[in-house]
């Protein structure tokens, strides 16, 4: 019979090491590989958890730009100065920008006509570009600021715009000589009017205005009572410089060159439209309208000359013609 010492020393005899087959230690080396991990050491429960930590915190990560983009999308940040204007206060009025009193019987300070900010004309020169417009201070919709109308109504683009490219384009494609035949002036008149009249809810629907050169009319309107030009006097002589360009690729790089002056909302709102047009050259065999023949109909509707000249003006015509039917060909590449 076995000893007490014999058997004890037996327990305690360590145990022969078990090889693992080739297989077996293939698919441990790629989980390590995978995971990251080793199998039975002492850290492999924080080691294991570590790849998926990266995994989900990669995934936050993309979803919140996602949304953030998203946010981006449907609320623009347009930068805009204000519209500052001479104004005479009833009764006893402090700035909004120093706190301080506003002395005087008239003409104490300044009065933003866009957002209603009162401030000194001196304090008028230090308050940053963040005019926020109200609706009760814009009571148009055509001849008012491009800029102005959009942080009004929180949009991307003027409504006048998206309502009447989405009209065009849903029954007017094919209408022969889209944009060249002008509509009744009466008409477009009613057209402008109840855009300043309802916004965003005017009625411009077939059962209304049947004929589509009243939609195509009251778009080409809105752009010639703009303050300022879509293609504004700023960029002006950039564009008119990139048409007289005659080296190809020289061009699209001043053009693009160009519209980088644009103020955000402008570039937005040209780079809609140039689409919308670039879509009407491709229905050229029904409505006999190319980018050339575009270009003649916008160039002047898009861009006036900074220069009171008339012969100077004169003389642009032809190259803001060419202006447009470049920007409508490259539309792509450009925007």
């Amino acid at each position: 019979m076995p000893s007490k010492e014999s058997w004890s020393g037996r327990r305690a005899a360590p145990r022969a090491p078990v090889h693992k087959s080739k297989p077996e230690g293939r698919q441990q080396d790629f989980l390590i590989a995978a995971l990251g991990v080793k199998l039975g050491s002492q850290k492999s429960s924080v080691t294991i958890w570590q790849p998926l930590k990266l995994f989900a915190y990669s995934q936050l990560t993309s979803l919140v730009r996602r949304a953030t983009l998203k946010e981006n999308e449907q609320i623009p940040k347009y930068e805009k100065i204000h519209n500052f204007k001479v104004h005479t206060f009833r009764g006893p009025h402090w700035c909004e920008y120093c706190a301080n009193f506003m002395w005087g019987l008239i003409a104490q300070g300044v009065k933003c006509a866009d957002c209603g900010l009162n401030v000194h004309k001196q304090c008028s020169k230090m308050v940053p570009n963040d005019c926020k417009p109200d609706l009760k201070h814009v009571k148009k919709v055509y001849s008012c600021d491009l800029t102005t109308l959009v942080k009004a109504h929180i949009t991307k683009r003027p409504m006048v715009v998206d309502m009447c490219i989405r009209e065009i384009e849903s029954r007017g494609l094919n209408s022969e000589g889209l944009y060249r035949v002008s509509g009744f002036s009466d008409l477009i008149e009613d057209v402008k009017m109840a855009f300043d009249r309802d916004g965003e809810k005017a009625d411009i629907s077939v059962t209304v205005y049947e004929d589509i050169n009243i939609i195509t009319g009251a778009l080409k309107l809105y752009f010639r009572d703009l303050p300022i030009p879509l293609i504004t006097y700023d960029a002006y002589p950039k564009f008119i410089e990139s048409a007289k360009i005659m080296d190809p690729d020289e061009q699209l790089e001043t053009l693009h060159e160009a519209l980088k002056l644009l103020p955000p909302a402008h570039c937005e709102t040209l780079r809609h439209l140039m689409g919308h047009l670039k879509r009407v050259t491709l229905h050229e065999k029904e409505n006999l309208m190319n980018a050339e023949n575009l270009g003649i109909v916008f160039g002047p509707t898009l861009m006036r000359s900074p220069e009171l000249d008339a012969m100077a003006a004169l003389n642009d015509i032809r190259y803001q013609r060419l202006v447009v039917e470049l920007l409508i060909k490259n539309e792509d590449i450009l925007f």
